[in-house]
């Protein structure tokens, strides 16, 4: 007769239908998906190097070898030193932040309206934003930039909150949530519209100008502090991936894994619109990034959910460091060519949901 200890089986290997990296350590797992991984990588290669064509683009012409330079050899050409890092670095250094930022706030309110067409943009929080900001200009008349940013926040905020109130009838419906958003976004242009017809054309030029959108202008003294205020909320927005991940699949299934629906709906509320309204109070609006860019970070990384921060967060740095770099050739606001481009892209949206319908 003999005695020993019999090893358990293996776990069974778990098919998640695409390859899954996973690492094990100490009693913990993590688990990534390569092609998120692979297309994350590719991204960040691809904002690197808009970045150096970037900094080389103006008035003064550089190559990518003189920027480069300029950025890691202390004894480079000090004028090269000069332009690059102290006025061109903190706008691309914005365009990399802002376009997260947007893009992040896109995927969650995506997400959570379970609709492409459910970003900041469309839903009217943008509008709130540049009215706070239109208010301080032209009526308490200060181009102040905190005092600018204080009553974009302010607006971003308040807008959401009407909107949610106005959307809530025994919990947030989605759809109800994006039509409210229209009506009071469309209601907000249409304030800040007459607000900009009823002052001195100097007044109403400023506004316009802030309301394009532009990165012209911002130094490192503005960039560290939304910085610091993007950083938190990538945190917060990290923690409500998962709540939003579940209500994806329903209200019944997300509450028969423990989360509080509506809870879990109001703290994403919260945090895209203070991403968006610290994009707007730092540079003004910039729209359709957070449309298009969850859109396109879905499509790369074939995902079954827009709400993936790392993609989207890339993507959006992508996109709007591209439309930078053609504002500085064509001499516009980055706003501008956003509006241009996206504009083409939600004509494109609508027509694919039309055509879906249909069939």
């Amino acid at each position: 007769m003999t005695t020993g200890t019999t090893k358990p089986a293996p776990p069974e290997r778990v098919d998640f239908g695409r390859t899954v990296w996973t690492w094990r350590r100490a009693g913990t797992a993590l688990r990534v998906d390569r092609r998120s991984v692979l297309v994350c990588a590719v991204l960040a290669v691809t904002v690197a190097a808009l970045g150096i064509l970037t900094l080389g683009t103006g008035a003064i012409r550089l190559t990518p070898a003189q920027v480069l330079s300029a950025l890691f050899d202390p004894d480079a050409d000090p004028r090269d030193r000069l332009v690059v890092v102290t006025w061109r670095l903190p706008r691309l250094l914005f365009a990399i932040l802002c376009g997260a930022a947007l893009a992040i706030s896109g995927a969650l309110f995506q997400s959570l309206t379970k609709n492409p067409l459910g970003s900041p943009d469309v839903i009217g929080f943008a509008s709130g934003s540049y009215a706070g900001a239109s208010v301080v200009m032209l009526l308490i008349g200060t181009a102040n930039y905190l005092a600018v940013a204080t009553g974009s926040l302010i607006g971003g905020a308040g807008t959401a909150l009407l909107v949610y109130l106005l959307a809530y009838r025994n919990g947030l419906a989605p759809f109800r949530l994006i039509i409210v958003g229209i009506a009071v976004g469309a209601f907000l242009s249409s304030l800040t519209s007459m607000l900009l017809l009823s002052v001195n054309p100097q007044q109403a030029m400023l506004a316009a100008t802030w309301g394009a959108g532009s990165l012209s202008g911002l130094g490192f003294e503005q960039l560290r502090a939304t910085a610091i205020v993007f950083v938190l909320l990538l945190i917060c927005s990290a923690a409500v991936v998962r709540p939003l991940v579940h209500l994806e699949m329903g209200d019944d299934a997300a509450v028969a894994l423990g989360v509080d629906a509506q809870r879990a709906r109001f703290a994403a509320t919260l945090v895209g619109v203070a991403l968006t309204a610290l994009v707007t109070a730092a540079v003004g609006p910039i729209s359709f990034v957070a449309l298009a860019a969850p859109q396109i970070a879905q499509r790369l990384t074939r995902s079954p959910t827009t709400v993936r921060i790392a993609p989207a967060a890339l993507t959006g740095a992508a996109v709007l460091t591209s439309a930078d770099f053609i504002a500085q050739r064509v001499d516009l606001p980055v706003g501008v060519v956003t509006v241009c481009v996206g504009g083409a892209y939600l004509a494109w949206l609508l027509a694919r949901q039309y055509a879906g319908r249909r069939r």
